[in-house]
């Protein structure tokens, strides 16, 4: 994946970014940083396809001061039909196979905790589509990958 999506606390996005570009380059991973202050999250994404994939094996979390959470993600999905948001979500997971987890999720700020009510209930209708279409095993597994759904906004 292209993506390391990295949640902070708000406030500390620049503090994050820089720490992930440092760590990236360490790790020769080229790519920039998107961010917006008090979003409490940072996006890095990578030149590489794989650079993603790369930063979230070799970087433990508990190496760095300023994430609370980080995963390799794919591309931003926006404008998702109210009638039917689980499909396109379904359709982008497609590659993924037998992860032991999902986690619907939304950054820590003000904003986003209004998303709650949201995703708990959004949670049931994907985690079934996600195991019709193989993507997520019918029993949680934690030696299996997990599967990060984040909202940050619904329109």
């Amino acid at each position: 994946m292209k993506n390391l999506f990295l949640f902070c606390r708000s406030g500390y996005e620049k503090d994050c970014a820089a720490e992930i570009q440092q760590r990236a380059a360490e790790l020769n991973v080229g790519g920039f940083v998107k961010t917006n202050v008090n979003d409490a999250y940072v996006i890095y994404q990578c030149f590489e396809e794989d650079g993603a994939d790369t930063l979230a094996k070799e970087l433990a979390l508990s190496s760095l001061i300023f994430t609370r959470q980080m995963f390799a993600a794919g591309e931003m999905l926006s404008d998702l039909p109210e009638q039917d948001r689980v499909s396109p979500i379904v359709a982008t997971l497609s590659e993924l196979s037998k992860c032991g987890e999902l986690r619907v999720e939304t950054p820590d700020t003000n904003e986003a905790k209004e998303l709650s009510a949201f995703c708990r209930k959004f949670t049931v209708p994907l985690r079934q589509g996600l195991k019709k279409s193989g993507a997520l095993l019918g029993a949680e597994n934690d030696r299996r990958p997990i599967i990060h759904v984040c909202f940050i906004g619904i329109r």
